[in-house]
């Protein structure tokens, strides 16, 4: 059976890795694989360079391209309708001050899963229509984000969760790190996601501020390209305004101070595919 993980590069799949380097999760893997959309913050990327050199197995990067380039990409349908294919989890605000969320969100799933499934298919020569198992899949989720654990959908694949199975939430991942002499990693996401809470977002604006312009600057494109298309008149997926934060407000335009004194919770568990911010 060929086992590989998917890695994230943010402190569980990290960990994860890390104890499989140790002999403290079996079998040893033949590989980790990286599904990058090239919208992580740059200490994501450091990290991920001084973890390769870790590991004894191989670390592959795959990508499907630039998730931000292709959430601004508007496509046009036959009856001239302009649509984006790719749906991010935008909070939204209506004409009547209602705030909502996009209804579906399919940015893990083309930008992290079908990339590191398509990898695995050729590492592990899964065969067309394969319907037997040949691949497992380890995923690094900690005991306390349990309900983010999914089945594979793919008839071929089997999904494990080695730290459920040590009974490991974040906070153990990072005593392991601690106990074991390695630095504590960063929080794997794209730097524009908005399940970031208002530490991570306060986090990024004053310890990665070129991240956290990119993030400010993409949320106003996406504002752009929906204005323009109702100044066409045609219609395109949103009926309401995206923002990136909850509050509906211009991130730089948000005092995230205030809302790390109230504890404001990361979303992930919201998060459907259990891939992202591992």
């Amino acid at each position: 059976m060929n086992h590989y993980i998917s890695l994230g590069a943010g402190v569980q799949s990290s960990t994860m890795a890390l104890m499989a380097a140790h002999g403290e999760i079996t079998p040893m893997p033949e590989a980790a694989i990286f599904a990058d959309t090239q919208a992580e913050p740059d200490s994501v990327y450091r990290w991920l360079d001084w973890l390769e050199k870790q590991l004894p197995f191989p670390v592959h990067r795959v990508t499907n391209g630039s998730l931000e380039a292709d959430a601004l990409r508007m496509r046009i349908t036959k009856d001239g309708r302009k649509f984006c294919r790719t749906a991010i989890p935008f909070f939204t605000l209506a004409s009547d001050g209602s705030i909502g969320r996009v209804p579906h969100r399919t940015c893990t799933h083309d930008f992290k899963i079908v990339p590191i499934l398509k990898r695995v298919r050729k590492l592990a020569g899964i065969k067309r229509g394969q319907k037997t198992i040949g691949v497992v899949e380890w995923i690094g989720i900690s005991l306390d984000e349990v309900q983010r654990m999914k089945p594979a959908r793919d008839l071929w694949c089997q999904h494990r969760w080695p730290l459920i199975e040590k009974r490991m939430t974040r906070q153990k991942c990072l005593e392991w790190m601690a106990a074991n002499g390695y630095p504590e990693p960063p929080r794997s996401a794209c730097y524009f996601c908005p399940f970031h809470n208002a530490a991570e977002w306060r986090r990024l604006q004053t310890e990665e501020p070129d991240a956290f312009e990119k993030a400010v600057q993409f949320e106003k494109a996406v504002q752009f390209e929906k204005a323009v298309q109702f100044e066409k008149g045609r219609s395109d997926n949103f009926a309401s305004t995206p923002f990136l934060h909850r509050s509906c407000k211009p991130l730089d335009q948000i005092d995230f101070r205030n809302d790390v004194e109230r504890g404001q919770m990361l979303l992930w568990q919201d998060e459907c595919e259990g891939m992202c911010g591992v």
